[in-house]
């Protein structure tokens, strides 16, 4: 390969932090629950084949995006000033070709799937194109970010049944809880840079209640998925995984308790722990039914 080649796909490489893979596991586990309960333990092939594949482009095409829109900031941040458009490495207007690439790639995709998905896909994508810029407008930046992430589960239950049931929308209700959670604990490390740059956040919003605020918003993401374990008559390896996630939830809640940015940034981490505990026990109860 061409060593300018080579370069210019390293750049973008990064500017999708496809070298930086949690954001994709945030985003693959409340797909994969949805893949799971709507399949009922056995999801269609090219379901998850499709959605799979999904998470990875729109979160990439996500990180795009939210870069695009915050290029002018992140050469003031600590944690984002070597980013690729940060740093000029890649020019504005080729971020937003990489972006549209993307999601014409994962549009292809979604016009495999039925035209319920392939409606709803169109909501996923604005989300998805709206987020980066809400941090200038709201403090709640978040909980965009949570329903953007949280889109998957409807789609997926639109592709899978035809139809969105009430359990779809109390599993898109935990999601945008548990994301608006762990995007809290991720704004915490950026505070004081965000306090001088005048950027919004619910880290900014909630203050010194900030842990306060994400363990209530924890407790309820729980709620919400005991309320589906209830409506789906879930067994005992599921309960066992909502325990372990509250467990890793606890833990969470020690690392942030200094507010310092590296326990922070390693709460943020430890969600994926979180999000694969809740995952193991919705295979393992459908395996036990089996």
């Amino acid at each position: 390969m061409n060593p300018d080649t080579k370069a210019r796909l390293h750049q973008y490489v990064l500017l999708t932090r496809l070298n930086r893979p949690i954001g994709i596991l945030l985003l693959l586990w409340p797909t994969l629950w949805a893949l799971w309960i709507a399949g009922a333990g056995h999801p269609n092939p090219l379901v998850f084949v499709v959605f799979v594949l999904g998470v990875v482009l729109m979160r990439s095409a996500g990180c795009v995006i939210n870069d695009y829109a915050d290029r002018d900031i992140d050469p003031h941040v600590t944690r984002t000033r070597d980013r690729p458009i940060a740093a000029g490495r890649v020019s504005p207007r080729e971020a937003l070709l990489v972006f549209a690439a993307l999601c014409l790639t994962a549009f292809g995709l979604v016009l495999l799937m039925n035209r319920l998905t392939i409606l709803l896909s169109l909501i996923g994508v604005l989300l998805a194109a709206v987020y980066p810029f809400m941090k200038r407008y709201t403090h709640l930046p978040q909980v965009v970010l949570g329903m953007a992430f949280g889109w998957a589960v409807p789609m997926v239950f639109a592709a899978q049944t035809g139809e969105m049931p009430k359990v779809a929308w109390l599993l898109f209700t935990a999601t945008v809880l548990w994301a608006t959670a762990y995007d809290t604990m991720y704004a915490m490390v950026d505070r004081p840079d965000d306090l001088k740059i005048g950027v919004k956040s619910t880290a900014i919003l909630f203050g010194d209640a900030d842990r306060l605020i994400i363990g209530a918003i924890q407790i309820l993401f729980l709620l919400a998925m005991l309320l589906i374990g209830r409506q789906l008559e879930m067994g005992l390896a599921y309960y066992i995984g909502l325990a372990t996630a509250a467990g890793l939830g606890v833990y969470q809640q020690y690392l942030i308790r200094n507010r310092d940015a590296a326990g922070c940034f390693k709460a943020f981490l430890n969600n994926n722990w979180f999000g694969a505990a809740i995952f193991c026990g919705i295979v393992l109860d459908y395996l036990f039914r089996s």
